[in-house]
């Protein structure tokens, strides 16, 4: 997507922690309050104009830049709260590859895969799931990989901050993703 399209601000607290994507008029009223910190990004993603100062004769200008970080403490650790879980993010964690045969597939045809099955009580949670392709997945059915014989290519982790937000699969400008994959942890498979 061509930075002049996106239209979402990656809101970040002062220390540097995603938050939440924004929309541009969003964080044009963090502007307006004085609570931004610091800006990032290649360049500005808008320049908003608004009325004139009769005064001075000059039209106001409002640059919103795709990386805001707010003033003020986050009220919660998000370091703390795990990611949330979906098929398309877990393949992509996975690099849409299956975790038993080692092939890729495109992530219309893949399945989220039990490692315990739920119905023995496996949880559907980062740590028990794993992307496979149907032939594995049938395969391997209501057992566990070494009951099946079946051993895993890759283990499971549950994402980091920095890697949830490029997870999530939105349109998000070159510098923007830089920025994410640049605070990436040294093991992950975004890397």
């Amino acid at each position: 997507m061509s930075p002049s399209t996106s239209t979402h601000v990656l809101q970040l607290d002062i220390q540097g922690t995603p938050q939440a994507w924004i929309t541009v008029e969003q964080a044009a009223i963090h502007l307006a309050r004085d609570s931004v910190a610091w800006v990032d990004g290649a360049g500005p993603l808008r320049r908003l104009l608004g009325g004139f100062n009769a005064r001075k004769g000059r039209q106001s200008v409002m640059e919103v830049f795709p990386i805001m970080a707010l003033n003020g403490a986050s009220r919660i650790n998000l370091f703390d709260v795990a990611p949330s879980l979906s098929r398309l993010k877990l393949f992509r964690r996975d690099r849409c590859i299956c975790a038993y045969c080692g092939d890729r597939f495109a992530e219309s045809v893949l399945q989220c895969e039990h490692i315990v099955p739920a119905s023995r009580g496996g949880a559907m949670s980062w740590m028990n799931l794993v992307t496979a392709c149907p032939g594995c997945n049938a395969t391997k059915a209501n057992r566990t990989p070494e009951e099946a014989r079946m051993p895993l290519l890759y283990l499971p982790y549950v994402p980091s901050r920095f890697e949830d937000f490029l997870l999530q699969g939105r349109h998000i400008r070159a510098d923007v993703h830089e920025w994410l994959a640049s605070r990436l942890p040294k093991g992950s498979r975004l890397n």
